[in-house]
């Protein structure tokens, strides 16, 4: 499947992205059909349980109307006990019937969520990170929360609630016809109104949800942004400018939801003007058919009452329409990711001859206008540690991405032990690994993080990789050691011991290289020296490409290349560089040793 990308609608505020693809209506149906396929046999069986059950509850109409005629014609107490008493069966059967196939319909719509969760989430995790960093984590973070609610939603209640409804419409209907033709043509005046209301709101409401969907999308990658660079804006002096970026995101979402909300106000009010005008021709109907002696009270009473019974899933039904609009528009969003084609495998992946890493000729543009790197190349033994210094913006982070396969080059080529990255087998793509600053503790345990490195570690393997990165002290003072649950609600880390965990999970997954980027840039001056020790021992016996956030980190490199302007303008060790006369790494170092004397 091709799906089509979705763009942002800009405003003086907003900036471009390439979001994830959002897929077309017969992507999504055929998806949909996917889903239900397996699972005919489920909804065959709660199609006929709840078919049987409306079916049962509608004898309720013809019985009161029959009680009706007794009463007209002066019947004894004695003749309602029949009636009243089969009320009171039909009651209790339809009562169990109805729950019996909602319970069915309930297991396929989970069913069929799961599977769709499953997929989307697959697909996601799968996902190339620059492909991610392209579109904003706002923009599948908001598909993995608001729109898996919003179609999790329909799932667990609309769907239900509309099998039923429209059941209890077309058997309704069809209890009108039995009583009386002429009272079913009354009732059906009803249908012009709403067949046109439902075409007017559906024209107009799925495009305002489809923008709707992708606005708070931009809106929470927006947030995400300003708050995960908080720091930075503050030191920068940019609040206002920010606050503005996010005002503009939330303005065009709730403008856009104000739209839905006044359609959906709009569409009600039509409801009730069908509603109306047949109620009243089945009653103007019926009195003339009883005033002409041809259908008895009794019968245009349960006529009336069939009508009225039509009120509540007619409205159902199509005021469900609006949260089926909208949960259409969020499965078009999750379809789009999960349905996204696999990335084509090379040809014959190859394993790599050693753990050597090479950038040869690396050029690389976010932009196809502005260039951030221009013609890299760097050579990496294996075994060995190799240092990016300078300014920020000189392309260090970007280098780092390309290596870790974060991103492709826009020229060049990345090489591991002689093989490109494209053509590594599944082994030799799991040989690099990247850390970067922003380390995420997961919620769970202590050991439940850990593992996900290396599933299938033992306690004592989880033990020895953080008594190899200096975490083994602190671990130990935590208050249930390993079964400590840490991350969101747990035990809170602080950031030396964060990336002490990611170096230890590197350390379990024993890449053949790694890629640090930044990884000490958080944890202050004190807790820096101490992850230095870290990062040290779990480089130890791999090939290591660290980005440099202090210059230590440099001094311990086996060979340290200095970039600027994504230029490399220096390459060689750290006390060749430092002696260097006029050099760029020996005005940084003097800095940088002035900086830490005084």
């Amino acid at each position: 499947m091709t799906a089509p990308s979705v763009t942002v609608p800009q405003n003086a505020v907003t900036e471009r992205r390439e979001l994830l693809p959002v897929a077309g209506g017969r992507e999504t149906l055929r998806a949909l059909r996917a889903l239900l396929r397996p699972r005919r046999g489920l909804a065959g069986a709660g199609l006929l349980v709840l078919t049987t059950a409306t079916a049962i509850g509608l004898t309720v109409a013809p019985l009161l109307g029959h009680l009706v005629d007794l009463v007209s014609q002066g019947r004894p107490a004695g003749a309602l006990t029949t009636p009243v008493v089969a009320l009171a069966v039909v009651a209790v059967v339809s009562g169990a019937l109805t729950a019996y196939g909602l319970t069915l319909v309930a297991r396929l719509g989970e069913g069929a969520l799961a599977e769709l969760r499953e997929r989307f989430l697959d697909r996601a995790l799968r996902l190339p990170l620059g492909r991610v960093e392209r579109a904003g984590s706002g923009d599948l973070t908001s598909r993995a929360g608001n729109d898996l609610s919003a179609v999790a939603s329909v799932v667990r209640s609309g769907l239900p609630e509309l099998g039923r409804s429209l059941l209890a419409i077309v058997l309704t209907l069809a209890g009108l016809g039995v009583l009386d033709w002429r009272l079913l043509l009354a009732a059906l005046l009803a249908v012009p109104v709403q067949l046109h209301t439902v075409r007017w709101y559906a024209g107009r409401a799925l495009p305002v949800y489809a923008r709707q969907r992708v606005a708070v999308g931009a809106q929470q990658q927006q947030l995400l942004e300003t708050i995960g660079g908080a720091a930075t804006v503050r030191a920068l002096r940019r609040r206002e400018r920010h606050l503005d970026l996010v005002s503009g995101r939330s303005q065009e979402a709730v403008e856009l939801t104000m739209r839905g909300v006044n359609l959906v106000t709009r569409f009600y009010a039509r409801l009730n003007l069908a509603e109306f005008i047949g109620l009243g021709a089945v009653l103007v109907t019926g009195f003339l058919l009883v005033r002409a002696g041809e259908v008895s009270i009794g019968t245009a009473t349960a006529a009336a009452l069939y009508f009225h019974h039509l009120f509540t899933p007619i409205n159902t039904a199509l005021g469900l329409i609006d949260d089926v609009q909208a949960a259409y528009a969020a499965l078009a969003r999750l379809v789009g990711v999960a349905e996204l084609p696999e990335p084509a495998a090379p040809p014959a992946p190859r394993s790599p001859a050693d753990a050597s890493l090479h950038a040869d000729g690396v050029t690389h543009a976010y932009d196809a206008d502005r260039p951030v790197l221009h013609d890299v190349s760097v050579a990496v033994p294996a075994g060995r540690r190799v240092a990016l210094v300078g300014a920020s913006g000189a392309g260090k982070s970007t280098l780092a991405g390309l290596v870790a396969g974060v991103h492709e080059p826009t020229a060049g080529r990345i090489r591991v032990g002689g093989v490109g990255l494209g053509d590594l087998d599944p082994a030799g793509r799991r040989a690099v690994a990247l850390i970067t600053q922003e380390v995420h503790v997961f919620a769970g345990t202590l050991a439940e993080d850990l593992r996900l490195a290396e599933p299938a570690a033992a306690d004592e393997q989880l033990l020895a990789a953080l008594d190899k990165v200096g975490a083994a002290e602190w671990v130990q003072a935590l208050p249930d050691g390993l079964s400590t649950v840490v991350g969101e609600g747990g035990h809170r880390l602080t950031a030396a011991q964060a990336q002490q965990l990611a170096l230890a999970r590197l350390v379990l997954a024993d890449p053949a290289v790694a890629v640090l980027d930044e990884a000490t840039a958080e944890a202050g001056s004190a807790g820096a020296r101490v992850l230095e020790a870290s990062v040290a021992a779990a480089l130890d016996g791999r090939t290591g490409l660290l980005v440099a956030h202090r210059l230590t980190q440099a001094a311990l490199a086996d060979q340290v290349v200095v970039l600027e302007g994504g230029r490399i303008v220096e390459s060689g060790t750290h006390d060749e560089l430092r002696a260097a006369p006029g050099g760029r790494y020996a005005e940084l170092w003097r800095a940088w040793s002035g900086r830490r004397s005084g």
